[in-house]
């Protein structure tokens, strides 16, 4: 099996469990958010299925379960790319379920992403920081995101493995990934640009890259067959998405300084509002206002910090990816959470927690690092769980 397959399973099923357990506890303990309503797509087999499937169902689930049994039969799940429920409906076949078929999709790719990634990293920077940057990865505090039906883990199997056959001077092989990532999510064709500055050997080999932004454009040219190629792009309607260039990042700072000021206020004094989740009536959720936006403000933090060092530690394209991949998270903001998922987009930028683990580890602080981080994996891993709105 060798160093890299052992410690694939051992963090897959390490990880794994803890997430499990948090989210099934939780479910038991404290029950679902009172005002969510699970789409019969994620529970068809009753109750106790229902709960061993939960740490993985909740939200968008149903769309890509919905996606992979019947197609697009709703005009908002043109948002959903086709690549990963593509899969799931492939699985399904011998299984009988859309939902079983996407979970093993799930697993298998954050298994794959977990392998590639202990060889990137041994490649990069040594075999000393492979194991724990498969244990930050793992344990990242949205890392329930990866074995949940939802395409976090295909997508960083695939971004991955382009940096990995590319470094390996696979060309054809990184154009494939990049192309299949651009399929997963319209982002994967940001990997153009980390590619395109890895090193070559053959001049010519930058021609294969020519093949990475064919993953969105068959996309848009299924769309096109219905009537209109840019439809997953007008989809985002439905979630009140816009493109504002650094209109996220500009809203939600400014969101997270309005409710660390109510805190300081206390409950009983009125400072500038600012609308909630709960309060947009899209996404209910007894987070509170500061909570909400104070966790999206902290991840962006964690980001541009974590992007400065990875511009110190690893080579340029590494640095380039997480850049324009965060840059264009942060401009399309939500009209009432303007930094909505973007905690769970930086957690598939897998450069950032290669950062991390080496800065871990440099300063012997890895145990402390993995403490942090799988607190907060077993808190955000409860409140998904009981459909409480994370990201």
């Amino acid at each position: 099996m060798g160093v890299a397959g052992r410690d694939t399973w051992q963090v897959l099923l390490g990880s794994r469990a803890l997430v499990w357990v948090a989210g099934i506890g939780a479910a038991l303990r404290f029950g679902f958010e009172p005002s969510a309503s699970a789409p019969a797509d994620v529970h068809p087999y009753g109750w106790f299925v229902s709960l061993l499937t939960l740490p993985a169902t909740p939200w968008d689930a149903g769309h890509y379960v919905a996606i992979a049994d019947r197609g697009y039969d709703e005009p908002l799940r043109a948002a959903f790319f086709p690549l990963y429920p593509l899969l799931a409906r492939i699985v399904t076949l011998p299984l009988e379920s859309p939902l079983l078929g996407a979970l093993l999709v799930s697993f298998a790719a954050l298994a794959a992403a977990l392998y590639l990634l202990h060889r990137l990293v041994t490649l990069e920077v040594g075999e000393r920081y492979a194991r724990p940057a498969l244990l930050v990865t793992a344990l990242f505090p949205t890392a329930f995101f990866l074995s949940a039906i939802y395409t976090e883990s295909l997508f960083l199997a695939l971004s991955v493995g382009a940096f990995y056959a590319a470094r390996r001077q696979r060309w054809a092989l990184a154009a494939l990934a990049g192309a299949l990532a651009a399929a997963t999510r319209n982002t994967g064709v940001l990997l153009l640009v980390p590619l395109l500055l890895l090193p070559r050997t053959r001049p010519r080999d930058v021609l294969w890259l020519a093949a990475v932004p064919a993953g969105l454009a068959a996309v848009l040219g299924y769309w096109a067959t219905r009537g209109d190629a840019l439809e997953p792009f007008h989809a985002q309607r439905f979630w009140y998405r816009d493109f504002s260039p650094l209109g996220g990042a500009a809203h939600g700072l400014w969101d997270a300084g309005v409710s660390l000021a109510q805190v300081a206020a206390g409950p009983g004094h009125a400072v500038l509002a600012t609308p909630t989740v709960a309060q947009a009536g899209q996404l209910a959720s007894p987070l509170t206002l500061a909570t909400v936006d104070l966790t999206d403000a902290g991840f962006l933090v964690f980001a541009i910090v974590a992007i400065i060092g990875v511009a110190r530690r690893l080579p340029l394209a590494y640095a380039a990816y997480t850049a324009v991949a965060l840059l264009v998270a942060v401009s399309a903001p939500n009209n009432y959470e303007p930094l909505m998922s973007l905690p769970r987009y930086v957690g598939v930028l897998f450069p950032l927690t290669i950062w991390l683990a080496m800065w871990a580890v440099d300063r012997e602080r890895l145990g402390q690092t993995l403490t942090v981080c799988a607190g907060l994996l077993v808190l955000l891993s409860a409140e998904f769980a009981t459909w409480r709105w994370v990201a």
